[in-house]
């Protein structure tokens, strides 16, 4: 019977599925177990470390999606090299073919428009101690601790590197909601209007929220087609609204961060994709109080490190625009 044999594929298949997942746990723990024996496998290299296999990288992957990131506002390239450099053009250099005759020549049309992106990716890394009690876990339990810890780090690390190119552009202050129409309006303009939004925090959230029309009505409305989704609807203009914590995008001074356009336009993101992990018992980390000697305290220091780039890649694309908060005046 033909249902009954597609009922036993697809058991044999999970199965199949299960087993691999098994092997590649235990394949994992043991490696972070030899690191600290200094039994070096397949793998693991005495100066550079353990690179992560790419089955664990993608657990990394799936478990820093779930969490507060910045790297869906922008583009996302993966790269196997550690550096290189890319043509392309903005959407303010794209100007259209132009009418040929039958067999007629492609006419010079002046001075050919493109930019150019180059990229190197750096080191980014940290250390986390741990109990030797740890590595005598389970491989599961180990293989827990070890991806939801790259992914926290990770995760913040992309942050801040996201947050550092924006940062490389100029402050613009809104005054209020007039000026952050305007920004939509004249300075992103009908070339990056249509696929920009309002991108805040937690503080920027209250003040959008407290915005009212001369009816009162308040402006900070649900998008019908999605509840989940907040538009500032002010007159002819509706502004998509992104907010993250203040955690993930800090409020400085008092400064709220009002970043508007469109930062997969704005900003390139280079991902090698690569992950390496060390071990040591015997290591010291920090300075004064803050240091760690993981002999004389019986703990574990590992080391990861991840590889990435992010470069500016239309600077016209996006406002970094912001509100002042009110100062309180000292008594």
């Amino acid at each position: 019977n033909e249902d009954i044999e597609k009922v036993e594929k697809n058991i044999a298949d999970k199965k199949e599925d299960k087993d691999e997942e098994k092997s590649s746990t235990k394949a994992f723990a043991t490696a972070v177990k030899n690191m600290v024996d200094k039994t070096l496998n397949e793998g693991v290299a005495e100066s550079g470390g353990y690179t992560v296999p790419e089955d664990i990288v993608t657990k990394v992957e799936r478990l820093r999606e779930t969490k507060e990131s910045l790297i869906d506002l922008v583009t996302v390239k993966k790269v196997n090299t550690n550096k290189g450099q890319e043509t392309f053009k903005k959407r303010s250099q794209i100007t259209g073919f132009t009418s040929i005759g039958e067999g007629g020549k492609i006419p010079k049309t002046g001075k050919i428009q493109f930019s150019r992106i180059k990229w190197e990716i750096n080191k980014y890394g940290g250390y986390m101690p741990v109990t030797n009690e740890l590595l005598e876990d389970s491989d599961e339990d180990i293989e827990s601790f070890m991806t939801e810890w790259l992914a926290d780090e990770s995760r913040v690390t992309r942050n801040n590197i996201i947050l550092a190119v924006i940062a490389l552009k100029a402050q613009t202050k809104f005054e209020g909601l007039d000026d952050i129409k305007k920004a939509f309006n004249v300075t992103l303009g009908s070339t990056f209007k249509s696929t920009s939004k309002l991108i805040t925090n937690d503080d920027g959230l209250q003040y959008l929220d407290t915005l009212k029309d001369e009816n009162g009505r308040y402006l900070l409305q649900p998008n019908p087609a999605n509840p989940m989704e907040l538009r500032l609807c002010a007159g002819s203009t509706i502004i998509p609204i992104k907010t993250y914590s203040n955690a993930t995008i800090p409020t400085k001074g008092n400064k709220i961060p009002m970043i508007a356009g469109d930062l997969k336009e704005a900003i390139k993101f280079y991902d090698r994709r690569q992950i390496s992990l060390l071990a040591s018992q015997v290591a010291s980390v920090g300075t004064g109080d803050d240091t760690i000697n993981a002999f004389e305290e019986d703990m574990t220091l590992i080391r990861g490190i991840e590889r990435e780039d992010a470069e500016m890649r239309d600077e016209e694309a996006f406002v970094n625009g912001y509100v002042e908060i009110p100062t309180t005046p000292s008594i």
